[in-house]
């Protein structure tokens, strides 16, 4: 069967790659010069499990309401602009702030991302990929006793579904990672997660590209999307700026991106963008900076270390599809860092980059069938994206292939938010 998948990013890349192993002929389009150029290029680089716990829970609305005007503050809604798609997104968000919504949309979360992360340990095994990556477990600090207390109960339930993790002592903190010496007085403590891993999403995508390739998967770059066109209840093709390209089955991967594209066809995608912040930093003193991987919690920041880099990234930013800048936002990621990790690096020559990732209102992808019979979804990951894009390419390509996949989809599809 030849399957079109739309987006080169690394949940469009896995899905080729599951895809043409499991014997189709895959085209990839993509509008940028290569692989994994957009949200993919220079996220957190954590593959993280343990960030399951959704955005919607029952501390969002009173943390955004106390960050309310804060041009720096970690989770920004810019709701004096008049956008239907924020409003209407925003009023299923608030839907999903219970704790029984937070604790149903944990389970689906942490579903595909323990699923992805073995997906990802078989794919490194089989193949040898290489993207500097690290598997030595997540360390989340806490400096407020409160957050931690309510990060320690968010822990016990993902613990008891499947995830270890481990509360661990300031002081205990500090010797798994020495790097935070300079901030230990400060914590009130920390929870590892040991399994957790990290390494550079966008070299991960353009080495499985480079070997998806060599596979057979043809690669459409410099192409432009410009629409869908239908055939009954299927769809026939998809319109580009250099032709049509027809297919028996078409995959959209192009995160925030994708409810641009479905809305051509009555499809609207519950899928906002969140505009995300990293700092990249040349590490100059090795023993300054950290080797597992960081989350700060109290500024809603990770840390990774890529090679001689350290890949700083976070806060987000609810401000439509504008990829602009904010250099106040993208200056604060740095000199935040340079806070925690003092001497580490040069942070005031950081690589700056902002992206969008494609949030849903219960921080839960949509993978899976739509009501047009050869069209596919596997978008709305949020945060979570490289977390998660091994275990659903290769969930896609279970349900475009007729098989049944290895864990349960129930709560993944489109069809949880009625007839949209």
């Amino acid at each position: 069967m030849k399957v079109v998948v739309l987006g080169a990013g690394v949940v469009g890349v896995t899905s080729a790659w599951y895809l043409a192993r499991s014997g189709h002929d895959v085209t990839v389009i993509d509008r940028q010069p290569g692989a994994g150029l957009e949200t993919s290029f220079a996220n957190g680089g954590q593959i993280s499990p343990c960030h399951a716990e959704p955005w919607a829970n029952p501390s969002t609305p009173k943390m955004a309401m106390k960050w309310f005007g804060r041009e720096d503050a970690p989770l920004l809604f810019r709701w004096q602009r008049w956008d239907p798609a924020l409003w209407a997104w925003g009023v299923r968000f608030l839907m999903n702030c219970t704790a029984q919504r937070t604790k149903v949309n944990i389970d689906r979360c942490l579903r595909v991302a323990l699923y992805s992360r073995a997906c990802l340990q078989s794919l490194r095994t089989e193949t040898g990929i290489d993207y500097d990556q690290k598997t030595l477990g997540i360390l989340h600090v806490y400096r407020d006793p409160a957050s931690f207390e309510h990060a320690c109960d968010a822990a016990q339930v993902m613990t008891g579904l499947g995830l270890t993790r481990e509360v661990r002592t300031a002081a205990e903190a500090v010797t798994l990672e020495p790097a935070l010496s300079a901030v230990g007085d400060e914590l009130a403590g920390a929870i590892f997660t040991p399994g957790d891993e990290s390494g550079d999403a966008h070299l991960f995508t353009r080495h499985l590209a480079d070997l998806a390739a060599r596979k057979g998967v043809a690669f459409r770059f410099d192409t432009t999307i410009l629409g869908l066109e239908l055939d009954g209840d299927r769809l026939a093709s998809v319109a580009t700026d250099k032709g049509r390209v027809r297919g028996d089955a078409f995959v959209i991967a192009m995160g925030s991106w994708s409810p641009k594209l479905t809305r051509q066809v009555g499809l609207n995608l519950p899928v906002y963008p969140a505009k995300g912040y990293s700092a990249t930093v040349a590490v100059t003193d090795p023993a300054k900076a950290p080797m597992r991987a960081i989350t700060d919690d109290e500024h809603k920041l990770v840390y990774s270390r890529l090679g001689d880099r350290l890949r700083c990234a976070g806060t987000a930013e609810l401000a439509g599809w504008d990829r602009t800048m904010d250099m106040r936002r993208a200056r604060a990621v740095a000199e935040t860092s340079s806070r925690l990790f003092p001497g580490a690096g040069d942070f005031e020559n950081a690589e700056l980059w902002c992206g969008l990732r494609p949030v849903t209102p219960d921080s839960t992808p949509i993978i899976g069938r739509t009501r047009f019979a050869n069209l596919f979804l596997n978008t709305g990951h949020g945060t979570l994206g490289w977390t998660m894009s091994c275990g659903s390419g290769r969930v896609l390509a279970d349900i475009v292939s007729n098989r049944p996949p290895d864990i349960d989809l129930t709560g993944l599809g489109i069809d949880r938010f009625g007839r949209i």
